[in-house]
């Protein structure tokens, strides 16, 4: 089901909890809602839809992919970028890593230790945020 993407910040900045096997309707509608919005989005976190779990979705430009409790455990080689989210108006400056290695639980809840780069890790760190409650 496509849900409406939440603005309201008090929200935003609450940090999320551990996502279980029994969350996987946020994981769908996550996937619904991304897939609606993907003309001017590529990843998204589960309280951007209203819930407080641990699951983003992240575009890897030939699918989508859920990631539940992802924790990024290595990083390296930061940079200066501004980015957007469907969140909040405008864009923001923030430092990002160029290459970074995340262990997650994927959509059938397989653990997964992937290392990414680039613009996908780019986006991983910035759904991560928002399961932290940071806001750029």
């Amino acid at each position: 089901m496509v849900r409406t993407i939440v603005k309201d910040v008090l929200f935003l900045r609450q940090k999320a909890e551990p996502a279980t096997k029994a969350d996987i309707g946020i994981c769908m509608d996550l996937l619904d809602t991304l897939k609606a919005n993907e003309a001017h989005c590529v990843g998204m976190a589960a309280n951007m839809i209203g819930e407080k779990k641990a699951i983003i979705v992240v575009n890897m430009t030939f699918t989508n992919v859920i990631m539940n409790n992802p924790k990024i455990i290595s990083k390296s080689k930061p940079f200066e970028t501004e980015e957007g989210c469907l969140s909040l108006t405008g864009t923001r400056k923030t430092t990002r890593f160029t290459d970074i290695e995340v262990e997650y639980y994927d959509i059938n809840w397989n653990k997964q230790r992937q290392k990414y780069t680039g613009w996908i890790a780019q986006i991983i760190q910035h759904e991560c945020d928002h399961l932290d409650g940071i806001i750029i």
